[in-house]
């Protein structure tokens, strides 16, 4: 593991960290041959959920578009929360 992979890591912790204390599930997956990610959920609306990854010092959605930058977690948290948060079907 480079130094590198253990700052994504540790930003990844972080956030989790974050989400959580903001409501969210957040479950570091660790898998064996690739890169660690978040498993983040919405327990308010299970189909809400996504995964986070980290590299080169930025959060990232799987589809490839950064989130933000790992040293600002509060605003990464901030904009996952955003995205996976219940909206009311009230108009």
């Amino acid at each position: 593991m480079t130094a590198s992979d253990t700052a994504d890591t540790t930003a990844l912790e972080k956030l989790g960290a974050e989400l959580s204390a903001r409501g969210f599930e957040a479950r570091f997956v660790t898998p064996q041959d690739r890169p660690p990610w978040l498993a983040v959920r919405n327990p308010r609306a299970e189909v809400m959920a996504e995964d986070v990854m980290a590299q080169g010092g930025w959060f990232w959605w799987p589809w490839a578009d950064r989130i933000g930058p790992a040293c600002d977690v509060p605003a990464a948290a901030a904009r996952v929360a955003t995205v996976l948060r219940a909206r009311s079907s009230h108009g």
